[in-house]
């Protein structure tokens, strides 16, 4: 079967024997079970038109689901029910693994959690064909299953999407949207980049200027900053905190973790704008700054003071209350790309460099990236930033986004951190696809639905202790040149898929990964179950006419992208 990602073990009666279900089919959930069993229902039902009743009094259901926490300590010991052959060897382990059987008997779903018996459900949708991605049974229908027994489970335990909701906002039914599309593929994290110079996101009660002012600007410059085309719209929106609290919930129950980032102390134009005395103003006039309508980065800083600790402590209270530590344990501060030309200019900032004693404007970045990760640790979160956090030093349970390159990523798993793999190099999907005259708005180097199949997470130079604190990858998508669905679900996909496989999947090495198989699995079935979903991904042949943007300049780069 066409599945992606690619299961662990999988093994298919070759005889055509098939479990057909009737036009009634019935469910039963075992304890652990309900919130599947409730997703089941949904959306099959929307599909298939069941509505999957419990079965009767000293019946088998059709469909049944199981929780057994041994399940994640087995490995290949025969545990699917009797699959044909027995189970593969190295199959199934950890808390997120699965087993399903298909027999006479109907269909059995078992998952090592609540969270593995999800993504049982997901491959369960995923052999059922296309069809059981709409919201609406087709006519003349009939569904079946061939005998089968699958037993998986993830490679990573951190299997994301980072999705820039501040250069252009994505709106809350939107995210949702996103959060199902993860799920789908089978990936667990969704990064959520709430604020930059360009807007802030997310509601903060004590500071109402924050989304009254931060979260609009004026006008966005159409394509590259090196463009001279404008969209003359004002544009923004935000989230209120009954929108977060959806949000998280909604994620919870498909067993997606939010990862909400306030950026500090770069990247905070939009914050300075609402409340000029972030900012630097024995340097700037902060009072005359508006939020930022160009993209790249601004000059404009938050100031070194104690004051603006102790706004952004107010911020990160309520963020704390809105993102449950069960469900998001991580909290990222941003900590990149930021301009030092004020702190130098600021006679403030110098005497601050002073009080502190730390090492110059680099110190006070620093300074600023402790701050936080001691002040989130006392209230049991982790601090997790981009690569530049290492610079200064980091306490034991901070974990780095690797994002320069392989690098930062070495450094900090070497030095014990957690690290999560996200080298712009392979993953950043705002990166043109491919490097014909027609690719839309085309961003730096050609990043290929192949090339980013072939992405390793673990640099093979990493020592089997330190590759141990690689928690997983994620794949990052920056929205300047994004301005609407259409193309973020263009920039995304199929690309997503082919990463979802890379952290899900136990793939051979990357020159020996099997490409043209991947390809046929995509369109023998995914690209179907795509175009069920109504994603507007691009085609293998090219961008579609309406996925174009003829005159709007991007920055595209030659060659090969540097392997750092």
């Amino acid at each position: 079967m066409d599945l992606i990602p690619a299961p662990r073990a999988a093994v298919f009666h070759g005889d055509g024997r098939r479990f057909e279900f009737g036009p009634e089919p019935t469910l039963a959930a075992g304890p652990g079970g309900e919130g599947v069993a409730r997703w089941l229902r949904r959306e099959l039902g929307a599909a298939t038109g069941w509505s999957l009743p419990a079965a009767g009094p000293g019946r088998a259901a059709d469909i049944r689901l199981r929780v057994d926490p041994e399940w994640g300590t087995r490995t290949g010991d025969g545990a699917w029910g009797g699959a044909p052959g027995g189970a593969p060897d190295g199959a199934g382990a950890g808390p997120e693994s699965y087993g399903i059987t298909v027999d006479a008997a109907g269909v059995l779903l078992v998952g090592a959690s609540g969270a593995g018996l999800f993504w049982a459900a997901q491959t369960l949708r995923q052999l059922l064909g296309p069809g059981a991605y709409r919201r609406a049974p087709l006519p003349g229908r009939a569904w079946s299953l061939p005998y089968a027994g699958i037993e998986d489970g993830p490679r990573f335990g951190w299997r994301g999407m980072m999705l820039d909701v501040a250069r252009h906002f994505t709106p809350k039914d939107g995210v949702l949207r996103y959060i199902d599309l993860l799920a789908a593929h089978k990936l667990n994290v969704l990064h959520l980049h709430l604020t930059d110079d360009q807007g802030w996101r997310v509601e903060i009660k004590r500071y109402p200027r924050l989304t009254g002012v931060g979260a609009w600007r004026a006008r966005s410059r159409r394509g590259h900053r090196a463009s001279p085309l404008w969209n003359e719209t004002p544009h923004g929106g935000h989230y209120t905190q009954d929108d977060i609290r959806e949000i998280v919930a909604y994620a919870a129950e498909r067993h997606v973790r939010v990862v909400p980032e306030i950026d500090v102390p770069g990247h905070s134009q939009a914050a300075i704008a609402a409340y000029p005395e972030l900012g630097n103003a024995d340097v700037v006039d902060t009072r005359a700054l508006e939020v930022w309508d160009d993209w790249g980065i601004s000059e404009n800083v938050l100031a070194p003071t104690e004051a603006v600790l102790r706004f952004y402590e107010g911020v990160f209270e309520e963020l704390l209350e809105l993102f449950p530590a069960e469900v998001s344990p991580f909290v990222h501060i941003g900590g990149d790309e930021c301009p030092k030309a004020q702190w130098k200019a600021s006679a403030a900032a110098q005497e601050r460099i002073r009080e502190l004693g730390v090492d110059g404007e680099d110190g006070l970045q620093s300074w600023f990236v402790r701050h936080f990760d001691t002040w989130l640790a006392g209230r049991g979160r982790r601090l997790i930033g981009w690569d530049e956090i290492l610079e200064g030093g980091l306490a034991p349970g901070a974990a780095v986004s690797s994002w320069r390159g392989y690098g930062g990523g070495i450094a900090a798993a070497e030095a014990g951190h957690d690290v999560v793999m996200c080298p712009e190099q392979h993953v950043y999907l705002d990166y043109r696809q491919s490097g014909g005259a027609e690719e839309p708005t085309p961003i730096a180097y050609v990043r290929s639905l192949e090339d980013v199949y072939r992405f390793e997470p673990v640099p093979p130079e990493l020592s089997a202790k330190a590759a141990s604190h690689v928690l997983g990858a994620q794949a990052n998508v920056w929205t300047e040149v994004m301005e609407d669905q259409g193309r973020v679900d263009y920039q995304v996909f199929p690309r997503l898929a082919a990463f979802a496989e890379v952290v899900w999947s136990r793939l051979p090495e990357p020159r020996e990964r099997d490409f043209a198989r991947f390809e046929a699995r995509m369109a023998a079935a995914h690209y179907a179950r795509l175009d069920a979903l109504g994603v507007g991904y691009r085609p293998p042949g090219g961008p579609l006419p309406w996925q174009r943007r003829p005159g709007v300049a991007g920055r595209p780069v030659e060659g090969a992208p540097p392997n750092v």
